[in-house]
């Protein structure tokens, strides 16, 4: 697996609701930290398991909860951060499902706007397609990004991380 896989599937896995298998996979994901080669990146992904079995499963899924559920600015739907526009939403919505279709994948339980099943179509993909998924995605990622930093959220690290992946993802031809 490519670097760029296994931080977007690192990345995906810490942006999901911490639930029964979250703490059950925690251990997997820990472990796979150590294939990334980028130090900053590494270190980061570290850091941030650190942070949370410090702080603990109760409190680790409150802060989640109150990050992510229940904030409009933090929320993990990338079309809901900057939307003025309903019928503008609605066909940014429809391009990222596009995306996933074209792909050969399809989301039954999730909106396609979702960050980490974006971040996990990108990992599952070959490179030029993650690329123009990644592509797709990266103004909303940003603006997320300067949202976290607002609401200091240690996961600003990951979109740091993603986003560091996204200018590193160049496509060969061959591929």
């Amino acid at each position: 697996m490519e670097e760029y896989q296994i931080t977007l599937k690192i990345a995906a896995y810490f942006l999901e609701y911490p639930d029964a298998d979250w703490w059950k996979d925690f251990p997997e994901y820990k472990k796979a930290v150590e294939e990334i080669k980028t130090p900053q990146i590494k270190n980061s992904f570290a850091d941030l398991f650190d942070y949370v079995e410090n702080l603990g499963k109760k409190n680790y899924e409150n802060l989640y909860v109150q990050s992510f559920d229940f904030s409009q600015n933090t929320n993990l739907y990338l079309t809901t951060h900057n939307r003025t526009d309903f019928g503008k939403q609605a066909n940014e919505l429809q391009e990222f499902k596009n995306l996933f279709l074209e792909n050969g994948f399809d989301l039954n339980k999730e909106l396609p706007d979702y960050l980490p099943a974006i971040l996990e179509l990108a990992a599952a993909v070959p490179k030029k397609n993650a690329k123009k998924i990644l592509d797709a995605a990266k103004n909303k990622i940003e603006l997320l990004r300067d949202r976290f930093i607002e609401a200091k959220l240690a996961q600003t690290f990951l979109l740091d991380a993603i986003l560091t992946q996204i200018e590193n993802l160049e496509v060969t031809k061959n591929e």
